[in-house]
């Protein structure tokens, strides 16, 4: 497990693709881990406390942040809540996206009883709006690397947004992609795809100072389009 920022209050790591953030008792997930982390490191004889203001999906990497009291949950989730904190992803797509820099848009809708959800009308009943702002940062083989600032957060929002306009991000064969990502897998469940939560910044919920926190890409990235950390 990779740790990329630790203090008293709050504890961020670096989410591995493929690794649900949340989990029921016995199944494998960051919350688990980490909060084996804590009790370990700590040597907390009771259980281990940890509030959970933000997920990333099951094959999104990058910067998954807890807090280690209740009232850092309060504050961070005020922070999240009012949008005072800045999400960077970097994503791989396919396709060329023109324009070059630009603002999406939409409507998003959950379907009933499905993991997933669709670009539908205004007024739909239970259409949620969407606002993500991109910008490319150089080809990749097939397609094109994004950063991508969402300004809502909505679910699935990135894969969503990017695949209704004919990019899907690399391995999300959910929302219709057909370049693969990373190492195969038996199961569905288990793909990881071309999405990783880059940076998050924030006020620290008690010092009241700027924190910015950045996820290094994992091995997978670097070798299939050579970014630099």
């Amino acid at each position: 497990m990779e740790i990329l920022f630790e203090d008293y209050h709050l504890i961020a790591v670096n989410k591995p693709g493929g690794l649900l953030t949340q989990a029921p008792p016995g199944v494998p997930s960051l919350e688990a881990e980490v909060k084996a982390y804590v009790k370990e490191k700590y040597a907390k004889p009771a259980g281990v406390y940890l509030g959970i203001p933000h997920r990333l999906d099951r094959p999104v990497s990058g910067v998954m942040l807890f807090a280690r009291n209740t009232k850092a949950a309060q504050r961070l989730a005020k922070q999240f809540q009012e949008h005072a904190v800045e999400k960077v992803y970097w994503t791989a797509v396919q396709g060329e996206v023109i324009p070059a820099e630009g603002e999406w848009s939409d409507w998003l809708l959950k379907l009933p009883d499905q993991a997933r959800a669709v670009v539908t009308e205004a007024g739909m009943v239970g259409a949620k709006f969407a606002v993500s702002r991109y910008r490319v940062l150089h080809a990749v083989p097939g397609g094109m690397l994004l950063e991508i600032r969402p300004q809502t957060g909505r679910m699935h929002q990135i894969r969503v947004q990017a695949a209704s306009r004919g990019h899907p991000v690399l391995g999300d064969e959910l929302y219709g992609a057909t370049i693969p990502f990373g190492p195969p897998a038996d199961l569905p469940r288990d793909r990881i795809i071309a999405l990783h939560a880059r940076s998050l910044a924030l006020t620290h919920p008690f010092t009241k100072q700027p924190l910015q926190i950045m996820a290094p890409m994992a091995q997978t990235w670097q070798s299939l389009i050579q970014l630099p950390q």
